[in-house]
């Protein structure tokens, strides 16, 4: 009974929480962030590719790794394979799922890729991974 009662109700939280209103408004103010973040820092093309928002010539300091997803946002220096792009069009797809938990999930999952679920889900040898 118990069990059944808690499954029922982490049924409801997940449905309120991922890919959810919640979630896509999480995802709509992360993009918005990426936006300003990209607008504000990149010195290079951008462009609109893979269903993203791709800032060029962004200073290394300005993202992780080889480039950096906020919502619809992908922003690099250079690293812009369309290997790459696919990759990162995943992660858009992981933040409308999870919005503003996002972060925090990514966090919990751990720095190495290669172990990430996130990263995993997205492709480490799209992502250069491997």
């Amino acid at each position: 009974m118990i069990r059944g009662v808690l499954r029922d109700s982490t049924r409801a939280l997940t449905q309120l929480v991922f890919d959810s209103p919640l979630s896509r408004a999480g995802y709509l103010y992360a993009t918005l962030v990426g936006l300003t973040w990209g607008f504000i820092w990149s010195t290079g093309r951008v462009e609109r590719r893979a269903g993203l928002f791709v800032f060029r010539g962004m200073p290394s300091w300005a993202f992780g790794r080889g480039g950096s997803c906020v919502g619809a946002c992908y922003l690099t220096a250079q690293n812009v394979s369309d290997d790459v792009l696919e990759h990162e069009a995943v992660h858009k797809r992981q933040w409308q799922r999870y919005g503003m938990i996002f972060p925090l999930l990514y966090f919990v999952a751990g720095r190495n890729p290669l172990k990430n679920r996130y990263e995993i889900e997205a492709g480490l040898e799209k992502g250069g991974y491997l």
